[in-house]
């Protein structure tokens, strides 16, 4: 699917900007894109079983429903989701620097490995 693989390289490539942004010492920026790097890996998961989604909140909870409660993938990344997406609205939105260098490092990684086991995932079903 053409769609699945265009949002997987955007996902990549906001990875690849987040880790720019953190050695920048842009943290906010960095948390924003990786935020928005796993929610695209979650966009082309969802499409592999042609869900589509309108709202940040509903891809968020569709994962939920589809691939944690399942058991398809750890209740962590659930969790990491949300967490990022919260994170992202703090920094995107408060008019104070709120996120620290420690939280944006962890933040980013956590996204890498986000990204990394949707992809493995999409990859065995021979999908990206």
């Amino acid at each position: 699917m053409k769609e699945v693989e265009s949002l997987f390289t955007r996902a990549r490539k906001y990875l690849e900007s987040a880790e720019i942004l953190l050695k920048s010492r842009d943290y906010e920026s960095s948390v924003s894109r990786v935020y928005y790097a796993m929610f695209y890996s979650v966009e082309a998961l969802l499409l592999t079983e042609d869900i589509t989604v309108s709202t940040h909140k509903g891809v968020i909870s569709v994962f939920g429903e589809r691939f944690i409660k399942t058991g398809i993938f750890p209740k962590d990344m659930s969790k990491e989701l949300s967490r990022a997406f919260e994170k992202r609205q703090l920094g995107d939105y408060e008019y104070t620097f709120v996120i620290s260098e420690a939280e944006a490092l962890e933040m980013f990684e956590n996204g890498k490995n986000f990204v990394k086991k949707i992809a493995g995932y999409l990859e065995k079903k021979e999908m990206l």
